[in-house]
């Protein structure tokens, strides 16, 4: 079976996630992409949103996880991320990449990002 991809790119949510007390306090802005490998040709064949992935529901369910428990690093948040994908039985495989543009460095950057791919076991 070929897959498809829906991608959901720059997804922005506050979070509170980091190793710093200051950063859990302060919080920070988060930038999530999701790549979701799904069987798109029924859905297509019959028009039928209920047969794919809804794109909507799920950005709102990654953007609760962001804003919601912090973790100490971004690997977790990603892995927590993945598994919320994977909960949809459309979803075979997923890709995630978690920004994090504001990480506390003392060298100037523009980004720091962790990205992980899991599949349906």
């Amino acid at each position: 079976m070929t897959l498809d991809r829906i991608s959901i790119t720059g997804l922005r949510v506050r979070g509170r996630h980091g190793v710093y007390e200051d950063e859990r306090a302060a919080g920070q802005e988060f930038l999530v992409d999701a790549t979701l490998w799904v069987d798109t040709a029924p859905a297509a064949a019959a028009d039928d949103l209920t047969m794919t992935v809804d794109y909507g529901v799920m950005a709102g369910r990654l953007a609760q996880i962001v804003a919601g428990e912090p973790v100490a690093l971004i690997e977790t948040l990603a892995s927590r991320l993945a598994a919320a994908c994977l909960a949809d039985a459309a979803v075979q495989d997923v890709e995630i990449t978690v920004h994090k543009p504001q990480a506390p460095l003392r060298l100037p950057i523009s980004d720091i990002a962790v990205t992980i791919r899991r599949s349906r076991e």
